[in-house]
């Protein structure tokens, strides 16, 4: 870890609860925390599934590195990366050189039953949101493995419990 930064950096899949986990945990630190997908929208002035709709998948990626390497660049910051930002190798190296990763991990049928219903989730509207989660997961899990520093379980726990935990793994590694 970088220690000069402190930063945290949640990974996961969409639903695993970076968000969530992320606003809960930077109140704990007194930190501030941000949300890539936030960034990206108020950088657009409009809603993520609009840009996929009007520059495709390659065109947000594009975005999403920007405001990637935009927001992680502070210090002592809990930041919430989208699903995909460790699709691109640049984007995996420039979060494991600038804080510690934190890989929320969740199983993909976790996942669906998290995301059903969600209109904020455009990579799941085309075709069964289950298989895509499986095929997403298949992808991506990998390459949240090869740069976390803590894998934790979002499963069963309640937020708090979640945070609690995270807490005491970041403490023991320092």
């Amino acid at each position: 870890m970088n220690s000069s930064s402190n930063n945290i950096f949640l990974i996961g899949l969409m639903g695993a609860g970076k968000s969530t986990v992320g606003k809960l945990l930077a109140k704990k630190l007194g930190r501030q925390f941000i949300d890539v997908d936030h960034v990206i929208e108020e950088r657009c002035g409009v809603k993520i599934p609009l840009i996929f709709e009007m520059e495709g998948e390659a065109g947000f990626r594009k975005r999403e590195a920007q405001a990637l390497d935009h927001a992680s660049s502070g210090n002592d910051i809990v930041l919430a990366t989208g699903g995909g930002a460790v699709l691109l190798p640049d984007n995996r190296q420039l979060l494991s050189e600038r804080g510690t990763v934190v890989y929320l991990h969740a199983n993909p049928v976790e996942l669906w039953h998290r995301t059903k219903g969600s209109d904020n989730r455009p990579l799941l509207k085309n075709g069964d949101a289950r298989q895509i989660l499986e095929e997403l997961y298949a992808l991506r899990d990998p390459l949240y493995r090869e740069i976390a520093n803590h894998i934790i379980e979002t499963g069963k726990p309640s937020v708090n419990q979640l945070v609690h935990t995270l807490m005491m793994q970041l403490e023991l590694s320092q």
